[in-house]
């Protein structure tokens, strides 16, 4: 039996798993850290956080299997949208942290590249924006403010492709990441554009030369690299992509037309498509598979697990210690207690937008809010209301796709966890919901690229493979409920985005 690894760097952690190619899940192991945050709505990390992950979760894996390396027939590193890309110098040596996709430090940069560049101009070239989450305006940031850092630059690479790198000394960069870095990818030719790198004076030389399909084989193991992860020299690692769409790949979409909503500490809910789709300011890069021919149409919440974590981590000390000392998860705890809440959390609305938001509205001084509570509001409906709120979310990414008429919504990521969630997303869009059977994430989809890049697996194996749980449908009378109160949620918005800028201004002095 032939077996392949698919490993993860994420936001908070990487995890790797190890599969046959018959699609059993054999061994896995994650490797947790934070976000490093040093001032209101910046994040970044730095990169051996992630290397250092990377190389763990991939040991532990291959020693807890128990299987031989030479039956290991290769690995796919897929990777958080890594917003600039790591800066390194000549040496190929970092040279400050990566400012991520959550990090929202270069307003100034996006305004000026609208003012400059015009946005109609940008959407013709490259088919997205001007706005903090893109990983251009993050480079320009780094031009502006740091010169030192600027002059000691000489490439930017994406999390996964450093990783890539470090495993096997090739340098490439795949199609996802490419276009992902927004306003200087030329989404109609597939290619760098020089016209909007040298409007933004950006070195050409600063972009990964090679851009490589996600199911391309990079190179192999090295020496080093092989002795370190217990796994044979020269084994084949395989380029994949971002990891939302790696989530997608592993939920067995290989075609134009379907919705899927990959849901982690952010979301990225996205229409897979070959024709272009009007809709409104989303983010647009090639998919994971065939990515000349299909686009990834994704809208986003910038938080999604990350608030529910947040609340957790701050508002429920009791439950945490409990689980510390033996008993209950402190998620299960929380669960059990908010399916006692009828919908709408007895009046309690929270808007998710704890680090401003990304698309569909774009605004970096969006807040957190809760809006409704009183002295009759418990613990629970609170814990509700924050998982209303990012299903909330992805109703406004739904509707702001715009030609969305498909049956049902795939939906992957730590929320299928929870029985109650994935419930309440069915109740607050009205579709019916399908989620996969193993908690996998986009590890599953890497293990499908690695596969198909060996050439152990063909697409026909994988979409073969029982990786989808049976639909859960929605409570129409839930349904209408949430109805009334989705309006609320976009109304709130509406009436506080003054107030929030406001809000931003005055902390900031």
């Amino acid at each position: 039996m032939n077996y392949l690894l698919g490993t993860d760097i994420g936001t908070s952690g990487t995890k790797t798993i190890l599969m046959d190619t018959d699609g059993n899940l054999i061994a896995q192991d994650l490797q947790e850290y934070d976000v490093l945050t040093p001032k209101p709505l910046w994040a970044e990390q730095w990169p051996s956080v992630w290397l250092d992950a990377a190389k763990a979760s991939i040991k532990n894996t291959v020693l807890k299997s128990g299987i031989p390396p030479e039956n290991i027939r290769g690995i796919a590193v897929s990777g958080l949208y890594g917003g600039s890309g790591i800066p390194l110098d000549e040496n190929m040596e970092p040279v400050r942290p990566c400012m991520i996709w959550m990090d929202r430090r270069a307003e100034k940069e996006a305004n000026w590249v609208l003012e400059s560049i015009g946005k109609e101009k940008l959407l013709e070239v490259t088919h997205n924006g001007a706005d903090p989450y893109y990983g251009y305006t993050k480079i320009l940031w780094m031009k502006n403010n740091e010169p030192e850092n600027w002059r000691k630059t000489k490439l930017f690479l994406p999390p996964n492709d450093y990783v890539i790198y470090k495993l096997t000394g090739e340098v490439v960069i795949d199609y996802s990441s490419a276009g992902n870095i927004g306003g200087i990818f030329d989404m109609n030719n597939r290619a760098w554009s020089k016209e909007m790198m040298a409007a933004m004076d950006i070195p050409f030389s600063m972009m990964p030369e090679k851009i490589v399909e996600s199911t391309d084989i990079v190179g192999g193991l090295t020496i080093e690299a092989a002795a370190e992860l217990g796994l044979t020299a020269g084994m084949p690692v395989i380029a994949s992509g971002i990891d939302c769409g790696a989530a997608t790949i592993g939920l067995g979409v290989f075609d134009s037309g379907i919705y899927a909503a990959a849901i982690g500490t952010s979301m990225c809910a996205a229409l897979i498509s070959d024709k272009p789709v009007q809709g409104k300011d989303l983010i647009v890069w090639p998919y994971l598979y065939d990515a000349k021919r299909l686009s990834y149409y994704f809208a986003g919440g910038a938080t999604a697990g990350a608030i529910v974590k947040w609340f957790r981590q701050t508002l429920c000390q009791f439950e945490l210690e409990a689980e510390k000392a033996g008993g209950k998860n402190a998620y299960d705890v929380l669960n059990e207690q908010a399916a006692n809440i009828p919908a709408g959390s007895d009046g309690l609305v929270v808007l998710p937008y704890f680090m401003g938001e990304r698309s569909p509205i774009w605004d970096s001084d969006a807040k957190g809010t809760i809006v409704g509570l009183s002295l009759a509001h418990t613990k629970a409906h609170m814990y509700r209301a924050f998982l209303e709120a990012v299903a909330f979310s992805l109703r406004d990414a739904i509707e702001a796709t715009g030609e969305y008429l498909g049956e049902y919504i795939l939906l992957a990521g730590g929320v299928t966890k929870s029985k109650l969630w994935r419930q309440i997303f069915a109740d607050v869009t009205g579709y019916p919901i399908v989620c996969p059977i193993h908690d996998v994430e986009a590890n599953m989809g890497d293990v499908m690229l690695a596969g198909i890049g060996t050439g152990l697996l063909s697409y026909d194996d994988v979409k073969k493979w029982q990786v989808l749980d049976d639909k859960i449908m929605p409570n129409q009378e839930n349904h209408r409920k949430y109805n009334d109160y989705y309006k609320v949620y976009k109304s709130i918005y509406q009436n506080l985005k003054t107030d929030m800028k406001t809000l931003t201004s005055i902390s900031v002095r």
